[in-house]
C-alpha cells in the first residue's frame, strides 16, 4: 500500500463539518406579571404557592396560571392541591415544540477507490491498490479496463516506482542515522533493520516497534513489523503474518512460518505454479519432504529461500551508507571581527575542505559558511557554483563578493565550512594546455561571479519548446546549458511578456503590413515591412483557440527601429479574430 499512501499524503486533508450547536430551550422574553424566572423554572415562594391567601385569590391565581404558556404553567402540586397526584414529567402533557427539526449534518464525501496503473507491453495493469479498492475485488495484476468495468468512478493514476523508491530510501537513511547502523531497502514496500546490539538503546524490541509504528502513523503510512532471527522469516511474517507487530524467539522460525503461503518465501511465480500442481500450498508442506525430490520438483531457488528463512543459509543485509558531508572547522584563539581576518580564515577553511573533496573525488556545488559569535548566536552565508569545482581561489572570490553581509557582532570565535552539495569530479587533463593548444573558454567562473553580484535568477539561457504560439515557444534554462532545437525562422531578440495593444493602426487588408501605428503613446511611421507569418491557435489547449489566427509582420519605422507585431484574424473570416493589432517584440 506504500504507493497509494504516498499519493494520499500529498492530498490536502479533508475538512470535517463543524459540529452543530445544541438547540436551546425557548425563553419567554416578556413574562408579564408572572414571577416565574425566564426559562420556565419554578421558584419557591411564588405568589400562587402561598398558603395565607384567600380562596378567591387562589381562583384568580389559578386562572392567571392557566393563561400562561404551557411550558410555564405550574403543576397542581405547586398550586397547593396536594391531594392530587403530580403529573408524570414525560407523559400525558402537550409541550410546545422546542425547535424545528435539525437538518442532518453534511457528510464529507468519501475518497474514490484509488488504483495505480503501470504499462506492461500494450496493456495497462494495476500496480497497486488502496484498501478500499482491494475490498472491492481489485488486485494488482488485473487489467485496468476490467477494473473500470467492475467499479465505475475509480481514481486511476499512473504508478511512479521512482518516487516510491525515494520514500523507502529516505526511511532507510533515517533508520541508519537514528536507529541502527545496518538498514537497507527490502523489496518495493519495506526496509530491513538489524537490531543486533541496539535494541536495548531504544527500550527493548517491543517499545522500539511501537516507536516505529508511531512514526509511520504520523507520516500517514501503514506499517507492520516482524522481529525474527532471520531476514527471510521477518520478511514473511511482516507481509503475511496478519498482525501489526509479530515477535518470535530465535529458533522458532519453522513453527511460525508453517501456516504461511509459499509466496512468503519470495520465490518467483513459476515456482509457485509448479508447487500448486503438486499440491504444495503452505511452507509447512515443504518441511517434511526430502530435499532431493523437492529440489527436482521446485528447483534450487526454492530450497535456498527456505534455508534462508530457517537460518540454515546466511542472508547478509547490505546496509545503506549515509553520505558524509565534507566539513572543515576552525576554532579561533581570539574572537575576530575585521573583514581581512574573516577572509584569511575562509581561505584556511577552503584549503582544508578542498583536500577532503580531492580525496573523495568530488567537487563542490553549494557551500555554507557558519559563523558562531561570542554571544552564542550563529550566522550562515551560502554560496553556489554552476559546476562542480575544487578551485579554492575561485571559491574565495565568491565569498569575497558577500563579505559585507557578515555581521561579526561582538566577535566570531568559531567558523565552519560545509559542502552541502557535491558532485563527482575527476582529474583535469592538462595535455592540450601544456602543448599550447587553447581549448574552449570555461565560462563557469564568470557565471558564478555574475550570479554572486546580480543573483542566480538573473542568469539564464533560452531554449525552444514545441509550440507554435510565440509566448509558449521558449523556456528558461541554466546559464551553462545548451538547449537543443531553435526555430529556423526569424524571431525578435526581445519578446514582451504580454502582447501590448496598438492604436491608430492604418493597414490594408488582408495581407499588407501596417503603414502607421501608435504604441505607448508614441506614433510610428512604417517605411518597410515583411509578412505575414500566419500562426494558428493550439486548439487542443482550450476552446478559444480553435479558430484563432495571428498574422505576424516585421516592420521598420522611420527612426530605424524594427518591431514584431501581429493582427488577430485573417482579415476574411470574422471567427478568426477581431482584427485588433498588438506589439509582441523588438529586433535589435
Amino acid at each position: 500500500m506504500l504507493p497509494t499512501e504516498r499519493l494520499r499524503r500529498l492530498e490536502p486533508a479533508r475538512a470535517q463539518p463543524e459540529p452543530r450547536a445544541a438547540p436551546s430551550l425557548p425563553v419567554d422574553d416578556d413574562p408579564g406579571a408572572c414571577s416565574v424566572p425566564r426559562g420556565g423554572h419554578w421558584r419557591p415562594g411564588a405568589r400562587w404557592a402561598r398558603s395565607d391567601r384567600a380562596a378567591g385569590d387562589r381562583a384568580a391565581v389559578a386562572a392567571g396560571a392557566a393563561a400562561l404558556p404551557l411550558h410555564q404553567q405550574p403543576t397542581m402540586r405547586e398550586l397547593g392541591r396536594r391531594s392530587e397526584a403530580a403529573e408524570h414529567p414525560f407523559k400525558g402533557r402537550a409541550h410546545a415544540p422546542l425547535a424545528a427539526p435539525a437538518a442532518p449534518l453534511p457528510i464529507a464525501p468519501a475518497a474514490a477507490p484509488l488504483i495505480l496503473a503501470a504499462p506492461v507491453g500494450n496493456r495497462q495493469l494495476i500496480a497497486a491498490a488502496c484498501p478500499a479498492a482491494l475490498a472491492l475485488g481489485l488486485a494488482p495484476g488485473m487489467a485496468v479496463t476490467q477494473a473500470r468495468a467492475l467499479v465505475p468512478g475509480l481514481d486511476i493514476r499512473p504508478a511512479d516506482p521512482a518516487a516510491d523508491r525515494a520514500v523507502l530510501d529516505r526511511l532507510a537513511l533515517h533508520a541508519v542515522r537514528h536507529w541502527t547502523p545496518t538498514a537497507a531497502v527490502s523489496g518495493d514496500d519495506g526496509i530491513w533493520l538489524d537490531l543486533t546490539g541496539v535494541a536495548h538503546l531504544h527500550g527493548g524490541e517491543e517499545r522500539f516497534c511501537r516507536r516505529v509504528i508511531g512514526l509511520c502513523r504520523r507520516l500517514r503510512l501503514t506499517a507492520r513489523i516482524a522481529v525474527a532471527g532471520t531476514p527471510g522469516a521477518a520478511h514473511a511474517l511482516a507481509r503475511f503474518g496478519g498482525q501489526p507487530v509479530v515477535r518470535i524467539a530465535g529458533g522458532k522460525e519453522a513453527q511460525a512460518l508453517s501456516p504461511l503461503p509459499l509466496a512468503s518465501l519470495r520465490v518467483p511465480p513459476d515456482i509457485l505454479s509448479a508447487a500448486s500442481r503438486f499440491g504444495l500450498e503452505r511452507v509447512g508442506d515443504l518441511l517434511p519432504m526430502p530435499r532431493g525430490p523437492l529440489a527436482r520438483r521446485l528447483g534450487l531457488p526454492a530450497l535456498r529461500r527456505l534455508d534462508q528463512a530457517l537460518g540454515r543459509v546466511a542472508e547478509p543485509i547490505v546496509p545503506v551508507v549515509p553520505e558524509e558531508v565534507p566539513v572543515a572547522t576552525l576554532r579561533l584563539l581570539e574572537p575576530i571581527g575585521t573583514a581581512e581576518a574573516i577572509e584569511q580564515v575562509i581561505r584556511d577553511l577552503l584549503a582544508l575542505l578542498v583536500e577532503q573533496l580531492r580525496e573523495g573525488g568530488a567537487g563542490a556545488r553549494a557551500l555554507v559558511l557558519a559563523l558562531e559569535r561570542v554571544d552564542g548566536s550563529e550566522q550562515r552565508l551560502p554560496i553556489g557554483t554552476s559546476r562542480a569545482t575544487r578551485d579554492a581561489a575561485h571559491l574565495a572570490r565568491l565569498f569575497h563578493l558577500r563579505i559585507e553581509r557578515i555581521d561579526p557582532g561582538s566577535g566570531i570565535e568559531t567558523m565552519r565550512l560545509a559542502a552541502t552539495r557535491t558532485e563527482p569530479l575527476g582529474a583535469t587533463a592538462l595535455g592540450t594546455t601544456l602543448a599550447g593548444d587553447d581549448g574552449p573558454a570555461d565560462l563557469s567562473t564568470l557565471v558564478d561571479q555574475l550570479a554572486g553580484r546580480a543573483g542566480a535568477e538573473a542568469l539564464f539561457t533560452v531554449g525552444a519548446v514545441e509550440s507554435d504560439v510565440p509566448e509558449r515557444a521558449t523556456a528558461r534554462h541554466g546559464p551553462l546549458d545548451a538547449p537543443p532545437g531553435w526555430p529556423a525562422w526569424t524571431r525578435p531578440v526581445r519578446l514582451l511578456r504580454r502582447p501590448e495593444p496598438l492604436s491608430n493602426v492604418l493597414a490594408l487588408l488582408p495581407d499588407q503590413p501596417p503603414r502607421r501605428f501608435t504604441w505607448r503613446g508614441q506614433a510610428h511611421a512604417v517605411v518597410a515591412g515583411d509578412g505575414p507569418e500566419r500562426i494558428h491557435g493550439e486548439w487542443w489547449r482550450r476552446d478559444g483557440e480553435v479558430w484563432a489566427v495571428r498574422d505576424y509582420f516585421r516592420v521598420e519605422d522611420d527612426s530605424g527601429a524594427r518591431f514584431w507585431l501581429f493582427r488577430r484574424g485573417d482579415g476574411v473570416d470574422a471567427a478568426t479574430g477581431d482584427l485588433s493589432w498588438y506589439m509582441h517584440g523588438m529586433f535589435g
